[in-house]
């Protein structure tokens, strides 16, 4: 079989990898048992079947055999007797899940196995990294990939489950109820539920090295001592050669964490690596930034052999289905981004009764039971009510998350515990104005995200009334940290009830069964640690309308931008998939934020630059108050303007105040970036960033964006109420663009600065004709003529200082109210997003100082604290 792989394979094709797999197996059969074993009907089948996958557009399907970037293509999938895999199948079958569903997991999960190294080679490594979404079925799809890892001849699997006992418990019951139990004779554990690795007897050493007979599973947390003994009891085989040619698979769950840029945990990850001839190293995690942040050539953890993302399962509650998101290069703005209404703001002035400010005020910290604090507890009562009248009988959780601190956990107890009772009272004693509160919220919730919207079925207070004297006297309050013994157990036959206070052992991984309402104030300021505690993303089957999140305005905006930048994340891993790029050559780029870290897991700057090819950034938010600001602004257009034209710039005056100035020299585009501001909220447009990339393309190419054209965008100035002068040659009116309702002062948001006709308005192209492409195609047209696929656009738009909003936009904008006209900026690239740009990161300083230390106290413990492990 060659690398390039024909679109349609043949039956020879087939028989050479079915007789391949069939001996990795263990079937202890010659090529020509296998021959007789499958008619030449049955052959044509797997190949119609692989060419259905193949084709498949649903969950992305290159059309050819899978195979990471270079790697030669060697699994097309499942046979219909893997001891393994089937089993497992079955078991969600019997479960309840779909066709469909399994389907989805099926394809996933095989993509991944066959972007690994065949486990027949002698020697291999490969490095991946599995993209996930938080609460999203990561654990069931490793899940699918150790079965079908085993199917293939993996014979050492090593499950590193991330740094708490609760996560690590729960992925090994998991893993003995859905893969161990459906096939005893074929696994060997050296750990168990109640027991993390310790060290094993000879025994256990004979059964791993018996590699056709089973599989060794050993589920074992990130703590140092625990990795340690494992090592040391491998060691000793491996150098003796007992476990030599042991093929060897490590999932490391939630990779982001302890496992990247720490002292002990990824030295240790490596040694386990670096003790076998034949092994794979899987990151598992929904935050990768850190991940994707390592050193390509530092010999770390990089997921140099591929890093793929697994498809949003349907019914899925992520970021941008809760708190909605911007559009993306290439999409257009609209209500199907804005997310639906369920969060609930907590004022920041009430912060500080909530959570201590610093670490110091911890000490004799009691929390005040505020009205957002009482509002949502009532409504975790009224939510779980209405499950029951809805036939929903599962458990049901409310999420207190106010700090890190244990301390600040413990505070918590009493103050809800004392809520709890007084509503027990309240409802015993049938409190009128009680009652009353709860019916007002009731209603007004419903209202604002209708039943109806997901097929639900609407419940009038009446009916879910009853219900609620048991769930209040039912509701335990549950601290759940790493110095607590009260965690939550939803292995108790009847349904758990509780209202849980935590920190980061409710963070990761960790399912937070029947998740309701969460009460979120704790600060935090990187990315991953955010996404992370975001319990409340996963499923709602039945009550998709119930859940509510309490959190403040300035957190709310954060999960706003993360959304984004997590589609962004996603879309480049797709691309770069697409076009067989290995994860080496091209870097994931993460949009930056003023205020959020990416990630306090690097502790330095990754140097590179943003690569804008076949991009438009252009200006959205701006000051309406600082005077200098816009003032400034406007001198470095005219400046622009006024050297370009002494410098010889043709001048194209087209008389309704669109004004262009051909072969500008890109140096004077370069001295307009030193001078030109713009928001710290809109780093795409960061003046220093597009000037390196500039440069760099100055020096990648001999034409490469030297010559620019500048349209300045404005009006007639006849008609204009207002005239901005930019040169004595280029007098223009100003146009209008109104800010969105919510906006103005310090960030004012104008949405959008360009149509897609002025993508093109230096170009011979029509108006109608550019609205009608789509924005692949209007980059098509500048790439295409080679007149301007190296020439760069910039757009200056004059705005009117008090622009009113159009008719049609009075209910959603405002007029403007800036203290001078203001001048936005749009630039336009030539060229291709998905070029092959070496190590092309957005760049990303880390600054420890902007991180609360109380932030990783926990994790910190968690690792070296062995007491963790009681």
């Amino acid at each position: 079989m060659s690398v390039g792989c024909p679109r349609v394979w043949s039956v020879d094709d087939f028989f050479d990898v079915f007789a391949a797999q069939a001996q990795r197996n263990g079937l202890e059969q010659t090529v020509l048992k296998f021959q007789k074993r499958f008619d030449p009907d049955e052959i044509e089948g797997y190949v119609r079947e692989f060419q259905r996958r193949a084709e498949s557009v649903r969950v992305g399907y290159p059309p050819k055999i899978l195979a990471a970037p270079g790697m030669k293509p060697w699994y097309p999938g499942p046979l219909a007797d893997d001891p393994y895999w089937v089993p497992y199948a079955e078991f969600l079958r019997q479960d309840g899940w779909p066709t469909d569903r399994l389907e989805v997991l099926d394809e996933a999960s095989s993509k991944i196995i066959a972007y690994t190294n065949d486990p027949s080679h002698a020697t291999f490594l490969t490095k991946g990294l599995v993209v996930g979404h938080v609460q999203s079925g990561k654990t069931t799809n490793y899940t699918a990939v150790i079965a079908k890892a085993a199917d293939v001849g993996y014979r050492l699997i090593i499950v590193l489950s991330g740094i708490h006992n609760g996560l690590r418990r729960q992925t090994q019951e998991r893993l003995a109820e859905q893969l161990l139990a459906r096939k005893d004779d074929g696994w060997f554990t050296l750990t168990s539920a109640e027991a993390d690795f310790e060290e094993q007897n000879s025994k256990a050493a004979a059964y791993l090295h018996q590699s056709g007979t089973g599989v060794t599973l050993c589920v074992v947390k990130k703590n140092h001592k625990r990795l340690q003994r494992l090592i040391e009891w491998l060691r000793p085989a491996v150098k003796a050669g007992t476990f030599a040619d042991l093929p060897v698979l490590i999932i490391d769950d939630e990779a982001d964490q302890a496992s990247v840029d720490t002292p002990i945990i990824n030295p240790q990850i490596r040694q386990l690596l670096d003790l076998f001839d034949k092994r794979t190293y899987l990151g598992y995690t929904a935050t990768p930034f850190a991940n994707v942040l390592i050193d390509p050539s530092a010999g770390d953890l990089y997921p140099e052999t591929f890093i793929l993302s697994l498809p949003q399962p349907d019914g899925y509650f992520g970021a941008e289905k809760i708190f909605g998101r911007e559009a993306v290069e290439g999409e257009a703005t609209g209500s199907d981004l804005d997310g639906h209404d369920m969060i609930r703001i907590v004022p920041a002035a009430t912060v500080d009764r909530l959570r201590p400010r610093r670490r110091a005020d911890t000490a004799g910290f009691v929390p005040t039971m505020t009205d957002e604090l009482t509002a949502a507890v009532h409504y975790f009562w009224l939510a779980t009510a209405a499950r029951r009248c809805r036939g929903d009988h599962d458990h049901s959780t409310m999420l207190v998350h106010p700090s890190m601190q244990t301390v600040v956990h413990e505070a918590y107890r009493e103050p809800l515990e004392r809520m709890r009772q007084a509503m027990v009272d309240a409802l015993e004693q049938e409190d009128e104005e009680a009652v009353g509160r709860l019916r007002r919220q009731w209603e007004e919730e419903s209202r604002k995200v209708p039943a109806a919207q997901f097929g639900n079925r609407f419940v009038p207070f009446d009916d879910l009334r009853e219900h609620l004297p048991g769930i209040v006297a039912q509701t335990d309050v549950v601290l759940d940290n790493h110095r607590s013994r009260d965690r939550l157990d939803y292995s108790r036959p009847e349904p758990v009830v509780a209202i849980a206070v935590g920190g980061n052992t409710l963070s990761r991984g960790l399912t937070l069964e029947g998740l309701v309402v969460s009460f979120f104030v704790r600060s935090a300021r990187t990315y991953d640690t955010l996404l992370q505690m975001g319990r409340w993303f996963g499923f709602r089957p039945g009550y998709e309308d119930l859940p509510r999140i309490w959190m403040t305005q300035q957190l709310k905006e954060y999960f706003r931008h993360l959304a984004t930048v997590e589609h962004e994340i996603r879309l480049d891993i797709k691309r770069y998939e697409e076009d067989d790029i290995p994860p080496g050559e091209v870097g994931v780029r993460i949009r930056t934020h003023p205020v959020l870290n990416v990630t306090a897991k690097m502790g330095r700057a990754r140097t590179a630059y943003a690569s804008y090819g076949g991009r438009r950034v252009q200006t959205r938010y701006f000051n309406e108050d600082e005077r200098e600001w816009l003032a400034g602004n406007l001198r470095a257009a005219r400046t622009l303007v006024g050297d370009a034209l002494r410098d010889g710039a043709a001048l194209d005056d087209r008389g309704t105040g669109e004004v262009l100035l051909r072969d500008v020299d890109v140096r004077h585009v370069l001295h307009f970036l030193e001078s030109y501001r713009v928001h710290e909220d809109s780093p795409d447009l960061e003046p220093r960033l597009i000037r390196a990339y500039i440069e760099t393309e100055n020096r990648r190419s001999p034409q490469s964006l030297l010559s620019w054209t500048v349209a300045v965008m404005g009006g007639p100035a006849a008609d204009a109420r207002h005239v901005v002068e930019f040169d004595e040659r280029v007098r223009v009116g100003t146009i209008n663009r109104s800010k969105l309702k919510d906006s103005g002062g310090a960030k004012a948001d104008i949405k959008t600065l360009m149509t897609k006709e002025h993508r093109v308005v230096d170009m011979d192209v029509p108006a109608a004709e550019a609205r009608r492409r789509s924005e692949e195609g209007l980059v098509a047209l500048r790439n295409d003529h080679p007149d301007f696929q190296d020439r760069g656009l910039l757009l200056l738009y004059p705005i009117a200082k008090d622009s009113p909003p159009d008719e049609a936009n009075r209910d959603t904008r405002r007029p403007l109210r800036a203290v001078e006209h203001v001048v936005g900026a749009a630039f336009v690239f030539p060229g291709n997003s998905k070029d092959k740009v070496a190590n092309r990161y957005v760049q990303v300083g880390v600054d420890h100082q902007a991180v609360d230390d109380a932030e990783y106290d926990d994790q910190t413990n968690a690792l070296d604290d062995e007491a963790d492990d009681a």
